[in-house]
């Protein structure tokens, strides 16, 4: 490497899902740590659905996240209050309001696949995070989808049309049964140059950590 050359960005794989908080924090923190380190990185999206039997009607959030963990109303509050907090402070708005709902997320990551290859993946992994956490959009409707898509660049008709016909449903499960066979049952999960491990949003610092260590070891 000559003294004028920029080393190659990092490789990082994230398994995530469009309605986990949790994902949005941890990747802003990371991004936030790679451009304090100055390390460019190589973002990779990979599909985990954290309700895979959601049914289409989708449910009331704050209803489903309180049976799911079994947390009280008050503990409910003070979770959003936290994530709300979290996410400010990365310049990421969550808008938590009565009436939002968890839905189903299958669609959404086939819209993710589509757009892979046009070199919209990660576009459309905000797009769909800012959907559905600032907006309270349904992100399991396919006009909603088809929306975002536009708001991306791309053909609003067209992904409307894949999304209908399925076509990349079964690439889709094989993504996500390709990291639950490898342990994965949680996200964020984020394998960094294909070979160090992270679980959940980890702090700015601690990506930090993480990125000067691969950088060293490359």
């Amino acid at each position: 490497m000559t003294a004028s050359s920029a080393p190659a960005p990092i490789r990082v794989d994230i398994v995530s899902d469009v309605v986990c908080p949790w994902c949005a924090i941890g990747y802003r923190q990371l991004a936030t740590a790679a451009e304090a380190e100055g390390i460019a990185l190589d973002i990779h999206w990979h599909p985990f659905e954290l309700n895979p039997t959601m049914p289409p009607e989708g449910e009331g959030l704050r209803d489903h996240l309180m049976r799911k963990y079994g947390i009280s109303k008050a503990e409910s509050d003070k979770n959003r209050e936290r994530i709300t907090a979290i996410g400010a402070e990365l310049g990421f708005p969550f808008v938590f309001a009565d009436d939002m709902r968890m839905g189903n997320t299958f669609l959404a990551h086939q819209l993710i696949a589509w757009a892979e290859p046009k070199g919209r993946a990660h576009a459309a992994k905000q797009a769909l995070l800012t959907a559905h956490f600032t907006e309270g959009r349904d992100v399991s409707d396919i006009a909603v989808l088809a929306e975002v898509a536009e708001s991306i660049g791309l053909d609003a008709t067209e992904a409307r049309e894949v999304l209908l016909s399925g076509v990349l449903a079964d690439r889709v499960r094989e993504k996500e049964l390709t990291w639950t066979s490898q342990g994965v049952s949680g996200v964020p999960t984020m394998v960094f140059a294909e070979k160090y491990i992270g679980n959940g949003a980890m702090g700015v610092e601690t990506y930090k950590e993480v990125l000067r260590k691969v950088t060293e070891d490359a």
